[in-house]
């Protein structure tokens, strides 16, 4: 579904990323683990059209991908940002229908809201609830219902457990993987890398923006230096 192809991306002087190349299939999650700074919320800023300064290939469903963000939300993408950035000034209902913007489809768009009330009922409770009176935890389920709601393809999740109690991480992380069974792909930057190796497919390790280990999450998992690196397994 996605290919990214010798990315380079700069920001001034800074090469912030150097040669990448990851690819993401259809159904998938692959998960980018690495230090702060490595680049792994450059990739999905550049992915999703919100970074330019670029040189190599974003293939997305073998066609170049636009350089627009707006029009990549259109092919399909669409990114959960670090931080979760809801709205805090409208109702979380509003939030949710802003993901909705570009999309033409009444119905289809109502059937949508529909199922992200399904998937987090506490947000069916607080629709009329101002979105910067919610919880953290509650706030990162308004940010990913805020992205389904666009009906991607791929979803970019950048940090979704960052500040979370464990007990809502374990939560979040059931919903992704409740995502990934009705067909969307998820492509995750986590700084909990054991979470992360868990759940996705595959991954890709990212060391001040270069790619130095992809593979099988579970193997990776089991890698004495990932282990010691990145799950804090001392040997």
């Amino acid at each position: 579904m996605l290919k990214v192809e010798a990315l380079h991306v700069y920001y001034g002087g800074i090469h912030a990323l150097k040669g990448v190349n990851i690819a993401v299939d259809k159904g998938e999650i692959v998960t980018i683990i690495g230090a702060n700074g490595a680049g792994k919320s450059t990739l999905l800023n550049t992915i999703s059209g919100i970074v330019r300064s670029r040189e190599g290939r974003i293939i997305f469903k073998g066609n170049p991908l636009p350089p627009s963000p707006h029009t990549i939300v259109r092919e399909g993408i669409c990114q959960i940002p670090e931080g979760r950035m809801v709205f805090a000034n409208l109702t979380v209902k509003d939030n949710l229908m802003l993901g909705a913007y570009l999309r033409k489809d009444i119905v289809a768009i109502e059937r949508d809201l529909g199922k992200v009330y399904e998937l987090f009922p506490r947000l069916k409770e607080r629709e009329k609830q101002m979105a910067g009176t919610l919880s953290g935890g509650e706030q990162q389920m308004l940010a990913i219902g805020r992205g389904l709601m666009s009906d991607p393809e791929l979803m970019l999740l950048d940090e979704p457990s960052l500040g979370l109690a464990p007990i809502l991480v374990e939560t979040i992380y059931e919903v992704i993987e409740g995502i990934k069974s009705t067909g969307k792909t998820l492509l995750l930057v986590e700084q909990n890398a054991y979470k992360a190796l868990s759940t996705a497919d595959r991954a890709y390790v990212l060391e001040q923006g270069r790619i130095v280990k992809s593979g099988r999450a579970r193997e990776l998992i089991e890698d004495p230096t990932i282990q010691e690196s990145y799950l804090g397994v001392k040997k």
